[in-house]
C-alpha cells in the first residue's frame, strides 16, 4: 500500500489548509487512518485518527479546529485545518495499518504557519 499525502504548503497564522493523502489501494474503509506530525527537533506526535466506521479522535492541541474525513470510494482521507497557529508548523504524515498488522506512511508534506 502506498499513501501519498499533498495540500501542504505556507499560510499565515489564523489561515487553513486541506490535507489530502491518498492510498494505492481500497484500505481505508477497513482500517481507517490517522495523521501524525513532526515539528523540527520534536518527536513525531499524534493529530488525528478516524475509524473505518467514521468515528474520528483528535488530540487536544488540534480539537475543534481540525476536521478528519475520507473517502471511501476514493481510497483518500482529508485533514481540514482552521485557526492555524505558528505551533502547528511541521511534516504531517498520514498513516494506516493493514487488517495484518502492516503499518503504511506517506512521505509527508510540509506546513508552514507564519506567526
Amino acid at each position: 500500500v502506498q499513501l501519498e499525502e499533498s495540500g501542504g504548503g505556507l499560510v499565515q497564522a489564523g489561515g487553513s489548509l486541506r490535507l489530502s493523502c491518498v492510498a494505492s489501494e481500497k484500505i481505508f474503509s477497513s482500517s481507517g487512518m490517522s495523521w501524525y506530525r513532526q515539528a523540527p527537533g520534536k518527536k513525531r506526535e499524534w493529530v488525528a485518527s478516524i475509524m473505518s466506521g467514521g468515528m474520528t479522535t483528535y488530540a487536544d492541541s488540534v480539537k475543534g479546529r481540525f476536521t478528519l474525513s475520507k473517502d471511501d470510494a476514493e481510497n483518500m482521507a482529508s485533514l481540514q485545518m482552521t485557526s492555524l497557529k505558528f505551533e502547528d508548523t511541521a511534516v504531517y504524515y498520514c498513516t494506516t495499518v493493514s487488517p495484518t498488522g502492516d503499518d503504511y506512511w506517506g512521505q509527508g508534506t510540509q506546513v508552514t504557519v507564519s506567526s
